[in-house]
């Protein structure tokens, strides 16, 4: 199969969709691997690296896409890119569909068989490919929260881990999954005051289980959100539904009850965000204020640690990728139902339920669209 890699083109997305030493995988599997020219450099990975590991450079963004049977990306394709796609390719990257109708729409009409990694679930409900990023994005969730509470940035002035005789900073997390677990690591390590909320009671006794004492565990209810985000200096939004719309769990009247120079992060906003009043920001310009609150809402976090995340990615999405590559999408789905849950969009039609109920349309069922490629 020819596998393409374009250069990632949203605001100070460093990441590339596929390493060195993938390629090399890739190629020894048999397939032909082209690289975007500079596509990796924002990770550390210089062409020089691709070529060495048997891919070929591509200057031209368009020539890349034409050649191409799948494309594998980092994020979702942006509008200058929506026309490049050709009827029948494989697009195999993060596309958070829910919160993205133009999107959603444009690889309807390209007849882009979609599939998304953040859909692809086992059968004991992990998200694999979504796992590594959500552990870079809950642990850069409280750094980012840290420093904006400076003073110097508009902050209340506050250390996160206080000092002996001077109390740490509330942190409330809010969602008990991959996200809020690493960002409670990451604020119980600073020295903060932790308290995590869920609606599951089975999560709240694994982290209650597995974490260190002095964290506490409250049950997620809009009485409970209300009462810890008053409290808080530093409220995390982590809140995850597979592949639907995040649910607006802390309002605006929630906000105005913070103190001034406090701080929210909204890790959820590109699936929409959970923190009211949230929209998506840049790393180039990553908060706003209101209401006297600081508002952190950088969709690609884990593009600040390019190489890290990078990386990360690779060791999870290259399984998925050989199957792929090796079988072909039918095959490979039919073989693993955990890979077919990522499929979104197929031949114009949307095929994720979640998806087709945040916008009112109408949805192909996954399990009879299997039966008929048998």
């Amino acid at each position: 199969m020819i596998i393409a890699v374009p250069k990632e083109i949203k605001n100070n997305e460093n990441r590339v969709a596929l390493t060195a030493a993938g390629t090399e995988i890739l190629k020894k599997a048999g397939h032909q691997i082209l690289i975007e020219k500079n596509a990796g450099k924002g990770s550390g990975i210089s062409d020089q690296d691709y070529k060495e590991a048997g891919a070929e450079i591509i200057a031209d963004k368009k020539e890349l896409f034409d050649r191409a049977e799948m494309i594998i990306k980092v994020k979702e394709p942006l509008k200058e890119e929506y026309n490049l796609f050709k009827e029948g390719q494989i697009l195999f990257t993060y596309l958070h569909l829910a919160a993205d109708q133009e999107l959603t729409e444009a690889l309807k009409e390209r007849g882009v068989t979609a599939v998304a990694y953040e859909t692809v679930q086992t059968e004991d409900g992990e998200l694999p490919l979504l796992t590594p990023m959500s552990e870079v994005a809950g642990r850069l969730s409280v750094q980012a929260a840290a420093s904006f509470l400076e003073k110097p940035k508009g902050g209340s002035g506050m250390l996160l881990g206080g000092v002996p005789g001077v109390k740490p900073a509330k942190v409330v997390v809010i969602g008990g999954g991959i996200v809020g677990r690493n960002a409670a690591k990451i604020a119980l390590g600073m020295g903060a005051d932790v308290t995590i909320m869920d609606i599951k009671q089975s999560t709240m006794r694994y982290i209650d289980d597995t974490f260190p004492c002095g964290i506490k565990t409250i049950m997620s209810n809009q009485s409970h959100v209300a009462e810890e985000v008053k409290e808080a200096d530093v409220v995390i939004g982590a809140v995850l539904i597979p592949g639907a719309k995040a649910p607006n769990l802390v309002t605006e009247e929630m906000i105005k009850t913070m103190t001034n120079g406090s701080v929210v992060v909204d890790v959820a906003i590109d699936q929409g965000g959970c923190i009211e009043g949230t929209y998506p920001t840049t790393h180039d310009d990553p908060v706003f204020t209101k209401h006297g609150v600081i508002h952190y809402s950088v969709a690609n976090m884990p593009g600040a640690v390019a190489r890290t995340s990078t990386f990360a990615l690779t060791n999870a999405t290259l399984p998925y990728i050989k199957k792929l590559a090796a079988r072909g999408y039918k095959k490979a789905m039919l073989n693993d139902y955990s890979l077919a849950l990522g499929l979104n969009i197929y031949q114009g039609e949307i095929i994720c339920q979640a998806v087709a109920e945040s916008f009112n349309q109408e949805y192909k069922n996954l399990d009879k669209l299997l039966e008929s490629w048998q």
